[in-house]
């Protein structure tokens, strides 16, 4: 059986938010699959309603095409993080996407 990692529970499952514990430079990566060809998806990592990193995926002739993407971004505490789907539609919804950070070190 798999399970999520979630130490210290500073992601919110149901708001699928992720809130700053402390002060730091923090690493993220996500991974989304388009349902459709014919279509371009486009995902952004939102920090407090800003996007910092986005993602695109939009051959034409391919079904299911990953949008992925992942980098560094300092948070403050409380700040939060979340993924915001921009364009597009997700195969199964958020069910075949991953989100995942860590603190890489405190400031």
């Amino acid at each position: 059986m798999f399970h999520f990692i979630n130490v210290g529970t500073h992601f919110d499952q149901e708001s699928s938010v992720f809130v700053a514990p402390r002060r730091g430079v923090y690493s993220f990566n996500f991974h989304v699959v388009k349902a459709y060809n014919r279509q371009t998806i486009q995902v952004n990592l939102m920090v407090n309603g800003w996007p910092m990193i986005s993602a695109f995926a939009g051959d034409q002739d391919v079904t299911r095409e990953a949008a992925t993407n992942a980098g560094l971004v300092i948070l403050e505490k409380g700040d939060k993080a979340y993924l915001r789907l921009e364009k597009g539609n997700l195969m199964g919804g958020w069910k075949f996407s991953t989100f995942s950070g860590f603190l890489v070190f405190p400031l």
